[in-house]
């Protein structure tokens, strides 16, 4: 009996050791996306995780965990071991806003995440009814300066990048406009559309088509420089109101402590997928502008995020209920 058991412990070592010695991947990976099906987020996971899944020789299941602006979903993946099977499609949102917002978060987006690679980012665009008597910019500012407390402005949820943009135009163009959050921007471009709302700082692959289909105007977008998916539209710079730089981005993170040699992979890999006439499209359809970037860009970037956003909210007096 003695003999046989000892058998038994032998092999189920080295099983063990066999099983801890395998390569990565050996089993299927979770790619945890921090907001419900349907949304940009989503939809970029599920067209770069079966690409992922070919890259990887193991499938890539994308699981959506959405809540808390994006914190469950971010707290799940901090708190996972770091073997490389459970992975976060990240935005700027959970990992640099909130850090800005709030002062308490389940985790630390510096310290516990692993950087792999940004894989996208999109502006904002600032958007009016068509109504509005502002066809760029400054008849804007103008326009909000000769009726202060008058003009509304729609954003996706108080805290996100929409808020944060529209207080920081605010606190530049120093404008008194009043704040109308929403759940999403799928009743923001509704009620924008129906003539509720003056204005928005919106997503730019929600409002594309409804300015191209000429039901809002574009004024200006909100990153550093033009999107090619709005080319006509100038950038708030370009309009005179410098200084307000507010994209969205989407990068990979696993949890702290992610062994090199997978972090190397993954980047890699996802770096040829990122190259791909498939994914590019997939992208410019979702209104998003490929990128990819080595972990420690990644991780510069979340870093010069997060300061540049304590910095607004602090000067803004920004504050979340």
């Amino acid at each position: 009996m003695k003999k046989c058991l000892a058998v038994v412990a032998i092999v189920a070592a080295a099983i063990s050791a066999a099983a801890m010695g395998q390569p990565y991947p050996s089993k299927p990976i979770r790619m945890v996306v921090p907001y419900p099906p349907g949304g940009g987020t989503d939809l970029l996971a599920r067209s770069i995780a079966p690409r992922l899944s070919e890259k990887e020789g193991q499938s890539v299941a994308v699981d959506n965990r959405s809540g808390a602006n994006g914190m469950i979903g971010g707290e799940i993946v901090s708190k996972s071991p770091a073997d490389g099977y459970t992975l976060l499609l990240a935005t700027s949102a959970e990992v640099a806003l909130n850090a800005a917002v709030y002062e308490k978060m389940p985790y630390n987006p510096e310290r516990d995440f692993a950087p792999v690679m940004l894989l996208a980012n999109s502006p904002l665009v600032l958007a009016v009814h068509p109504a509005l008597p502002a066809k760029n910019v400054r008849e804007f500012i103008a326009l909000a300066k000769k009726r202060p407390g008058e003009i509304t402005y729609g954003s996706g949820g108080a805290g996100g990048p929409h808020h944060i943009a529209g207080e920081w135009m605010k606190l530049l163009a120093k404008i008194d406009i009043i704040h109308v959050p929403y759940r999403g921007g799928g009743p923001l471009i509704v009620d924008l559309m129906g003539g509720h709302l003056h204005t928005s700082i919106i997503a730019l692959p929600v409002v594309a088509p409804y300015v191209k289909a000429g039901k809002v105007r574009a004024l200006a977008v909100t990153s550093a420089k033009r999107s090619a998916a709005l080319p006509d539209v100038p950038t708030l710079d370009e309009s005179g109101l410098r200084g307000l730089d507010v994209s969205q981005w989407w990068g990979l993170l696993g949890p702290a402590g992610l062994p090199r040699e997978i972090v190397t992979k993954l980047n890699a890999d996802l770096g040829e997928i990122v190259k791909l006439p498939a994914t590019r499209a997939r992208m410019a359809e979702l209104g998003m502008e490929p990128v990819g970037s080595s972990p420690a860009q990644l991780g510069e970037l979340i870093h010069a995020d997060i300061t540049k956003y304590r910095k607004v909210v602090k000067e803004a007096n920004i504050r979340i209920d």
